[in-house]
């Protein structure tokens, strides 16, 4: 009997002994900010943990705006991040990699009353400018010079963004100057915009269109950039109806630069983590063949060997 106990004492300390163990090598990365890299972050959490069971993640959303914020608080491991790097932020010690390569494209609703016209013309930056920026074009008949007058109604992001950062910047200014309903969150600014007949806002390639269909997402339609302003959209202007041809011209430049943009992590001062910097390697490495089947632009080789360096 005092065998048996002994026998059951001692195979209980060796599992317990086994699962403080595996406890002990579970590790956590966090994450979180931009809307924009989120389903890529997702993705690459899922691939990850196939190769590295121990490594668990922790992934919020929240606009780059948190992102940044959290990352410089040291609240995450890793800020998820849709702009450029500004002067503040680097004097802050930030530290940043870069990741792939998306775009902000402008979506209406397909029951828009002047979709078909505005597919053939599109509008160019400066029209782009007049709606969100100064104000100037409120009618969407007036603009098109369409004898019925419609009110155009803007929407625009709630939350400090890199996408609406990115929108105002190619327009001439900053997000604070974008006028418009605020609405919190990229998803939230689709479904805005997909219900409201009139609106026009902005979104994030990925969602205004299904990576799974190539197609753009139920209700959503885009706005065709007037690139070279001649009142038409060009053949070469032309890459809209499938996710394929947008992300063929981020790719090859055709469509401006803003409004693409590389994602980023970020952090203060490089990680410190092993796990961290070992994700972030990944990511730059094996796990760049995830980026186009996950709807992103992958960047130029030259590029990843600078963002390794930094990993040294």
């Amino acid at each position: 009997m005092k065998r048996t106990a002994l026998l059951f004492s001692i195979i209980a300390a060796i599992l317990f002994s086994s699962c403080v163990s595996k406890k002990q090598k579970e590790e956590t990365i966090s994450l979180s900010g931009a809307f924009a890299l989120y389903p890529l972050a997702i993705k690459w959490s899922e691939e990850y943990q196939k190769e590295h069971p121990t490594i668990r993640f922790n992934i919020s959303g929240g606009g780059a705006g948190k992102g940044m914020a959290d990352a410089l608080s040291g609240a995450v491991d890793l800020g998820m991040f849709s702009r450029g790097i500004a002067q503040e932020e680097k004097d802050k010690g930030v530290w940043w990699v870069g990741l792939t390569i998306d775009a902000v494209i402008p979506t209406i609703s397909d029951q828009n009353l002047y979709l078909s016209i505005l597919k053939k013309r599109g509008l160019t930056k400066e029209e782009f400018s007049a709606i969100f920026i100064d104000g100037s074009i409120k009618d969407w008949g007036e603009l098109l010079k369409e004898s019925t007058k419609t009110d155009i109604k803007v929407y625009t992001r709630s939350d400090a963004c890199g996408a609406a950062e990115t929108w105002a910047k190619y327009l001439g200014g900053k997000q604070e100057n974008l006028k418009g309903i605020g609405i919190y969150g990229d998803p939230g600014l689709a479904e805005a915009v997909v219900k409201d007949h009139a609106g026009i806002a902005f979104n994030n390639t990925i969602f205004a269109y299904d990576i799974k269909t190539g197609k753009k997402r139920p209700g959503i339609e885009v706005i065709p950039i007037d690139i070279n302003g001649n009142g038409k959209i060009d053949p070469e202007e032309d890459f809209y109806e499938t996710f394929e041809g947008v992300l063929k011209a981020i790719a090859d430049g055709v469509y401006p630069s803003p409004p693409a943009r590389e994602l980023y992590f970020v952090s203060k001062g490089k990680p410190e983590k092993q796990a961290t910097l070992d994700f972030i390697k990944w990511t730059l490495t094996d796990g760049q063949k995830f980026v186009t089947e996950a709807g992103y632009v992958p960047i130029d080789q030259t590029k990843i060997n600078e963002y390794l360096e930094k990993l040294n």
